[in-house]
């Protein structure tokens, strides 16, 4: 499992989102500088254990209402060769050094893992804890196992959430849609997806509420 040092990252996460989040086609906020703070999210281990991995959660109060977002991260100790266009920045980590930040949808790494989170062979981490399951992620994967993944072929980006196309080894495709603004919803939600991933996070003012994260279909 993962290491998570107790150490300084400059600039900070919220810094790097703050820059990075008002050139969304998702953000809610045109117009506006973000003011973020941490809502919650969990991480998944990268088996070869060179990429971090997040599911961050962070809620803007720069408007009349509060919106929470979803922001997959990435860490790497190297640019990610074509991806230059996910790079959300670099920072000073105090213990790795210099850290390359991507937003997740475009890294490989990270979509491989959030289907193996799917189909059970992966397990959600807390998200400030070295060596500790996160509880509150729940998965469902429908029927058979979802076939596996041969690259990412598009990201699309829409209003609220991010399609990542996938080709798979089958010939086939599969389509992971990551959810960006997030709504509460009933533990019963999630349609006929072939699978989905829920979490739970902390809207302002109010209990904890679950939200769909990501929802997976498969085509031919």
């Amino acid at each position: 499992m993962a290491v998570i040092h107790k150490t300084t990252m400059t600039p900070g996460k919220l810094e790097l989102l703050a820059a990075w989040l008002p050139g969304r086609p998702w953000y809610a906020g045109a117009g506006r500088e973000p003011e973020l703070a941490r809502a919650g999210g969990f991480r998944l281990d990268d088996p070869a254990g060179e990429v971090g991995i997040e599911f961050m959660v962070v809620t803007d109060t720069s408007g009349d209402r509060p919106v929470s977002y979803q922001v997959p991260l990435t860490y790497r100790g190297a640019p990610l060769d074509g991806a230059g266009g996910a790079l959300i920045g670099t920072a000073e980590h105090g213990v790795l050094g210099r850290r390359w930040v991507y937003d997740g949808a475009h890294d490989p790494v990270l979509v491989a893992q959030l289907l193996a989170l799917v189909q059970g062979r992966a397990e959600a981490q807390h998200q400030s804890k070295s060596d500790t399951p996160e509880s509150s992620v729940s998965t469902h994967c429908a029927g058979a196992d979802l076939p596996a993944m041969a690259a990412i072929t598009a990201v699309e980006e829409g209003r609220d959430g991010t399609g990542i196309v996938l080709a798979t080894e089958d010939g086939g495709a599969l389509t992971v849609t990551v959810s960006r603004v997030l709504r509460p919803i009933g533990d019963e939600d999630g349609g006929e997806a072939e699978g989905r991933v829920t979490a739970v996070w902390q809207p302002p003012g109010g209990a904890e509420a679950r939200a769909s994260f990501a929802v997976i279909h498969t085509s031919r």
